[in-house]
């Protein structure tokens, strides 16, 4: 009996340890599969879920090789270490190049998120050779404020490609002064009507105003402020040690100096040159706008003051002070002038004052109203012949200003034949012998 229970025991046993193996092998198997079917299935993952894969083959293999067993020896284990470390190192550089196409690619797409995709493939890349060489512009320019002359049909194509009813507007506007300027573009904020103004005064002008010649040009701001006493409620875009009357002294002979500066320029080139040291955005630059502002305010108090004596005053004036937000120049001040640069900008009859008071008059061209009179419209609108040219300014909007720099006559014609002078009498004197 003991040999038939034992014998019987022996074979129960054996009977279910290979049950036990063909379950353990059969588990072993279906999870080779199902760990293949997810590896399918989970290809591409990202590199954190991979690192913590080949950390935990690493950590398995080195508990692995310092576990205790008779078969295992400790060159054996170290080689099994050395291999699990290196495939962990494999992992590692997969992910990385996964993750590094993954980034190209997520990147493309997000370049190309806006695309029109049913164009064609050369179109698409022309595009975005495009905004690449637009935000590379913009990247150099970010410290000027008023960037290098452009080509007017160019800046229109890319500004406005829609083909909406005010997009082909605008080109339109655009086209038909695009044989005769080119374009500045201004810094957009509520600077710009001004700094164009300044741009144009610098770059342009060919003798000092009347009022440049004055000596006591410095002492205006006291003399204001002594008469009037409402100079201290004016507000500057920075911080000074300085009054309020001492600053503006400080801005009006600054404006003195680069105004002489730019009339005693020898060449073009140098008149660019000290263009792009003013226009930086720096305190100088600002300093040089605040300038223009108490200049419009000086002309503007002398005109109402005219107007209660009933002298004759520029039309504009009646509708400067017809404002219920301006009736004299005090209001004029606190609720427009001292906000133009902060919070709103310039209205048009108040381009007109300061058209004034610069002896100067612009030539606006503003491109919404295309295909009416107002296409080009002047301020002042007086047309004074003792004024020098007038200063060219373009608005899609009425509200933000760009400046417009005349083109340089070309000595070819369209079809890339050289242009002849004519003499004087209009007649040429060249002999062509067939």
């Amino acid at each position: 009996m003991y040999h038939y229970d034992s014998g019987t025991k022996d074979v129960q046993n054996r009977q279910t340890d290979k049950t036990m193996n063909k379950k353990a092998k059969f588990g072993f198997d279906s999870g080779q599969q199902s760990q293949s079917k997810k590896s399918k299935k989970n290809h591409g993952s990202t590199q954190s879920t991979q690192s913590q894969k080949a950390d935990v083959k690493v950590r398995a293999a080195g508990k692995d090789a310092y576990s205790p067993g008779p078969e295992r020896s400790s060159e054996s284990t170290h080689t099994m270490q050395k291999r699990a470390q290196e495939e962990a190192k494999s992992t590692h550089s997969d992910c990385n190049s996964s993750q590094q196409h993954l980034m190209k690619t997520s990147s493309a797409e997000d370049e190309k998120g806006e695309v029109d995709l049913y164009r064609g493939e050369e179109e698409i890349e022309q595009e975005l050779h495009e905004k690449h060489q637009s935000k590379s512009v913009a990247v150099g320019e970010t410290q000027s404020s008023v960037s290098a002359a452009e080509d007017i049909q160019t800046y229109s194509e890319r500004e406005w490609k829609g083909n909406t009813t005010k997009s082909q507007l605008i080109r339109k506007g655009y086209e038909a002064i695009a044989s005769e300027f080119n374009i500045c573009r201004v810094r957009g904020d509520n600077y710009c009507a001004l700094r164009a103004t300044l741009f144009q005064v610098l770059s342009q002008s060919n003798q000092l105003p009347a009022w440049l010649h004055d000596s006591d040009i410095i002492k205006w701001p006291k003399e204001i402020h002594s008469d009037k006493d409402f100079i201290k409620e004016w507000q500057f875009p920075f911080e000074s040690r300085k009054s309020t009357v001492q600053h503006l002294e400080q801005c009006l002979d600054l404006l003195k100096k680069k105004w002489q500066e730019a009339v005693q320029c020898k060449s073009l080139e140098d008149r660019e040159r000290m263009c792009q040291e003013v226009f930086r955005g720096h305190d100088e630059e600002y300093e040089l706008l605040e300038a223009l502002k108490f200049l419009m305010l000086r002309t503007a108090i002398q005109l109402h003051s005219d107007m209660e004596k009933g002298s004759d005053v520029p039309e504009f004036c009646w509708l400067l002070f017809a404002r219920d937000s301006s009736k004299c120049p005090r209001t004029f001040l606190n609720n427009h002038l001292r906000h133009v640069g902060f919070s709103g900008g310039l209205e048009q009859v108040e381009m007109c004052l300061l058209g004034h008071s610069l002896q100067q008059t612009f030539r606006v061209v503003r491109l919404y109203k295309c295909d009416t009179e107002e296409f080009i419209t002047y301020y002042p609108n007086d047309h004074r012949e003792d004024r020098p040219p007038p200063l060219c300014l373009i608005t899609e909007d009425d509200r933000h200003y760009n400046a417009l720099v005349p083109k340089k006559p070309s000595k070819f014609d369209e079809r890339g034949r050289p242009k002849w002078n004519q003499p004087s009498d209009g007649q040429s004197n060249i002999t062509t012998r067939l």
